[in-house]
């Protein structure tokens, strides 16, 4: 792989640890700074959550940005609603990006104890979500939430949820360690398992409770993975996101990956 795109969530996943708390000001700064480092996508936050994201994604209209494309972040619809009149679905049509991610649940566990819904329902929330937002002209990555740990209970589901995604025309396919706990040679088993499946480009969102968000991304980027996500300094909940400033060398100085 002679490229991949690199994707920051300080301004979003970044903000969650404790002790931070960036004001709108703070966030368009950042985002200038990552553009000038070279960042392919900054997630500037979720404007369907909450009056700051909202604020942010209007000031940041007025942002010259020469590398980076500016993201909204969001969820699927809600369980037997319709995309159509979601109003998370609709904030992120109209946040005035070319770029959106929305969350979906990858693991059975959490569909039916965390969502309390349908596995079959799920699969629905996340194709209406998508052919929604493709719909309006957007780009659209999927963060397939909990996806190893999905794996590991039903490799079936986890799969399934990638192959309906790739089909209502996500364009990147974002595997999630949400929990932080799974292992380098586990994450390239399931890599490798979604390659086969799907021909959607691959993407890596690890974090770091295991202290392996760094290896686990580099792991990704071995198996097939061509989007890496993670925050500047490691910054976000609980212990934290794979570290941009650890990862980015590794790729382009041992890797010899051309990243920035």
């Amino acid at each position: 792989m002679s490229s991949i795109q690199l994707y920051d969530t300080t301004l979003r996943d970044g903000a969650q640890r404790e002790g931070i708390s960036f004001s709108v000001v703070d966030k368009l700064d950042i985002a200038r700074k990552l553009d000038e480092v070279g960042i392919h996508f900054i997630e500037g936050g979720w404007p369907g959550s909450n009056p700051k994201d909202v604020e942010f994604f209007k000031k940041a209209q007025s942002l010259t940005l020469h590398h980076a494309l500016l993201v909204a972040f969001g969820s699927t619809r809600r369980p037997k609603g319709k995309a159509q009149t979601d109003a998370n679905l609709q904030a992120l049509a109209n946040a005035g990006v070319k770029v959106v991610t929305i969350v979906g649940k990858s693991s059975d566990v959490q569909v039916t104890q965390v969502l309390e819904t349908s596995l079959e329902e799920n699969l629905s929330m996340i194709a209406d979500s998508i052919g929604y937002l493709k719909a309006k002209g957007l780009t659209v990555f999927l963060d397939a939430e909990h996806f190893f740990d999905g794996f590991k209970a039903d490799p079936g589901y986890a799969l399934r949820v990638l192959e309906v995604a790739a089909q209502a025309g996500a364009d990147c396919l974002v595997l999630c360690d949400t929990n932080g706990g799974t292992l380098p040679n586990e994450i390239t088993v399931a890599i490798e398992a979604a390659k086969k499946l799907t021909t959607t480009p691959l993407g890596i969102h690890a974090h770091n409770d295991a202290e392996l968000a760094v290896a686990n991304t580099l792991a990704a980027v071995n198996a097939g993975a061509s989007q890496v996500q993670g925050t500047i300094n490691g910054y976000g909940e609980r212990c934290g996101n794979a570290n941009l400033c650890s990862v980015i060398p590794a790729l382009k100085l041992k890797m010899g990956i051309d990243c920035v």
